[in-house]
């Protein structure tokens, strides 16, 4: 790295959840600060990793940053992972103060038995149960999309939910299932796509004999425009065998296109090739990763990933035959969880993945306008972390820009801190 285009200072870092329990909020992709800027949403648990299983509970609650951190807890779960948590998230759009997560239920009648969300009233403590898993939430609160967590338990365990039972068999690309799209206010779903109709869109060889599923899936900040990633592979033991697209379409299932598409020889399904020879974060750093596409706004789309031969953070224009520009070039080298300031897009906020030396994490913001990446502290991961307990920073945003939330385990525990940036978005000129 360029070291004149990196410049380093201390940013003021506070730790939440200061006493008993483990705290994590999950993915990169919303924002843990309710709309006043006073509470923030977390996940508490007793331990910092234990393999998941369907009667492990979290603990679903909120910090308030006014009275002294103090946790308060609204509800237990028993649907998360370490890498999404619940999907626990702000209904921004509904009166209140009102969040959604994912749950377990009783109703084997569902289209994902076992499996639905709640809608919990803070204010009121009122709660309105949901028939399906929410995967994201529209800006505007009005919908959700949907998916099948026991399928992403197969074919990507990282961010799947476990079933009594063990693992069952799914079809490789059902034309019953794929991305619903749930209404909040009634609980209504239809599918939006199919897994089928994913595998005859722009079809390319290596579909034939693979499972297909999809992950990432975003919602642009209208509520006007839906990406997500399609993945398919022959060997889902394997993440490196995984093949990407990014898509993009409209809340109607209208209008789908293919923004681009890493399919690549795969020497790794040779029959004496050994799944557990691969890293922890081999995948990861993959030179044909697809990874972690957010909106930048209602157009574009910022994401990790190769174009035209070479692989950068990328910034794609959602049209038909739209540019792709290269963000960072020989600055962001590396993958990493990225959004921009919801205040300025001239800051870019994202991390790295551990050095597989040193196995520490580099937080950082990168000035779009000088070019010019700015480390705002390096953060040790415990290797002894797998991928499926692992503890990514997916840092996130507040929504006044000043600041910054990340989950760590550098203190050998899971909790969350809060890194103020002020002095950086507000101080450059």
């Amino acid at each position: 790295m360029d070291q004149a285009k990196t410049a380093r200072k201390t940013f003021p870092c506070r730790r939440l959840g200061i006493g008993n329990g483990h705290h994590f909020f999950g993915y990169y992709n919303k924002t843990v600060w309710d709309k006043s800027g006073r509470f923030l949403l977390a996940n508490q648990v007793p331990m910092m990793d234990a393999n998941l299983t369907p009667d492990l509970e979290s603990e679903v609650g909120y910090f308030d940053l006014q009275d002294g951190d103090r946790y308060h807890s609204l509800d237990r779960t028993t649907a998360w992972n370490w890498q999404m948590g619940c999907q626990l998230q702000w209904l921004d759009g509904a009166p209140g103060r009102q969040i959604i997560y994912n749950s377990r239920t009783s109703d084997t009648s569902s289209f994902y038995p076992g499996f639905g969300s709640t809608i919990l009233n803070v204010d009121t403590g009122v709660k309105k149960s949901l028939p399906l898993p929410v995967y994201v939430v529209a800006p505007n609160s009005k919908y959700a999309l949907c998916i099948d967590y026991s399928r992403l338990y197969i074919t990507h365990e990282t961010i799947g939910y476990s079933e009594h039972g063990g693992s069952k068999a799914f079809p490789n690309y059902p034309a019953d299932d794929g991305i619903h799209y749930m209404d909040l206010a009634t609980g209504a779903s239809r599918l939006l796509c199919s897994y089928q109709d994913l595998r005859n869109f722009h079809p390319v060889k290596s579909m034939e004999k693979a499972i297909h599923w999809v992950s990432h899936i975003e919602i642009n900040p209208a509520s006007s425009r839906i990406l997500f990633l399609h993945r398919w592979t022959e060997r889902v033991k394997d993440e490196t065998c995984f093949l990407h697209r990014l898509i993009t379409v409209n809340p109607d299932g209208s209008d789908m296109r293919l923004l681009e598409c890493s399919d690549h020889p795969l020497p790794q399904l040779a029959e004496d090739f050994d799944p557990n020879a691969v890293g922890t974060y081999d995948y990861e750093k993959s030179e044909y990763q697809i990874s972690h596409p957010l909106w930048c706004d209602d157009k574009r789309i910022i994401v990790w990933g190769p174009h035209a031969g070479s692989i950068h953070y990328h910034l794609y224009h959602d049209a038909d035959n739209g540019k792709v520009e290269v963000v960072g070039r020989d600055i962001l080298t590396e993958n990493g969880h990225m959004t921009f300031s919801p205040v300025n897009k001239r800051w870019l906020l994202s991390d790295t993945y551990p050095d597989p030396q040193t196995h520490e994490r580099i937080l950082f913001l990168y000035d779009m306008e000088k070019q010019v990446r700015h480390d705002l502290g390096s953060f040790y991961a415990d290797p002894k972390l797998k991928k499926e307990n692992r503890c990514d920073l997916h840092p996130r945003w507040s929504r006044d820009g000043r600041q910054v939330c990340i989950d760590s385990v550098h203190e050998l525990e899971r909790q969350m801190y809060i890194i103020d940036v002020s002095a950086l978005t507000e101080g450059q000129s």
